[in-house]
């Protein structure tokens, strides 16, 4: 297992953290919102976090979490006059050119989590591989949010089916994938899990297969996805969608319950011995060195 820092952004800094807080640039907007996973103290003043975030988030008195669009909390944003709610970044490498619209969420999330920007770039390596094997790789991105890893499959060349349960949040990954001058990823507003039993069903492969599944969450028929009960039988049904070789698989875990030797006994009980497997936690460094773990990651190829 090994910690892999997210680096390379120039339009995102983890500026501090502490106090179950995380204060953030994404381009010209700095936000503070809660962060579980920050158990120390802050190295800023409360002062200077108040005059620097444009935007604070603040917790509703009740603590319910929205399950709905994920496992963000439910609050409201305090925003100072004249603060955009939505606004543009980018996303630039040496194999990478993406754009987002980011917006202020009544769940707290801005609509990108930057940490999986070295997710991206694995995915654009492994298709890149598999097309110097076949030509026209499939990729299927599963829980796939505002469409990061999706963005970062169509660049590289791939087939790519984009899957997520709200119809709001594909829309918007449809502004990203224009933004990113990119095109013909094919939308799909559906339960993950039903969408992958289905695929197994009309005997459709995929070469990538990419999972991000929250911890909680809600089909758009009200389908309830609770991780530690559905998440052995999402990977089985992954087994049989993703082709024996020229492949690859990327699976994040963001549930506090599960450690990445879970993920890797998950991975191991399905598919088997595997060899070329990478386990470990994401993490970004804030400006004063602390790390920040940001969830689990899985991924390997075949």
């Amino acid at each position: 297992m090994k910690a892999i820092e997210t680096t390379g952004w120039t339009d995102y800094e983890l500026i501090d953290t502490g106090n179950f807080e995380k204060l953030e640039r994404f381009g010209s907007i700095t936000v503070a919102r809660p962060e579980p996973q920050a158990v120390w103290s802050k190295s800023l003043s409360q002062a200077e976090w108040d005059s620097r975030a444009d935007a604070y988030f603040v917790r509703n008195k009740d603590g319910k979490q929205n399950h709905s669009m994920g496992d963000g909390e439910r609050g409201e944003w305090r925003i100072k006059p004249k603060t955009k709610e939505q606004w543009f970044i980018q996303y630039k490498s040496q194999q990478l050119n993406l754009n987002f619209r980011l917006g202020l969420t009544s769940f707290k999330h801005v609509g990108l989590f930057p940490e999986q920007a070295n997710n991206w770039e694995y995915i654009y390596r492994s298709i890149q591989q598999i097309k110097n094997q076949q030509n026209n790789p499939k990729v299927l991105n599963l829980f796939a949010y505002t469409g990061g890893a999706s963005l970062a499959a169509k660049a590289a060349g791939a087939d790519t089916t984009h899957v997520d349960s709200v119809k709001q949040v594909v829309s918007w990954a449809r502004e990203n994938m224009e933004a990113s001058h990119l095109d013909n990823i094919r939308w799909i507003v559906d339960d993950a899990l039903k969408f992958a039993q289905r695929e197994v069903r009309r005997g459709n492969t995929y070469n990538g297969i990419i999972l991000d599944p929250p911890a909680y969450g809600r089909g758009p028929q009200g389908e309830k996805w609770i991780l530690e009960e559905s998440i052995n039988e999402i990977i089985t049904l992954c087994k049989q969608l993703l082709l024996p070789k020229n492949a690859f698989l990327v699976l994040n875990l963001y549930s506090m319950g599960l450690s990445a030797l879970v993920g890797e006994s998950l991975m191991k009980s399905i598919f088997g011995d595997i060899q070329d497997i990478e386990v470990g936690e994401s993490y970004i460094t804030d400006s004063f060195n602390k790390k920040l773990p940001l969830g689990v990651f899985i991924r390997f190829r075949l």
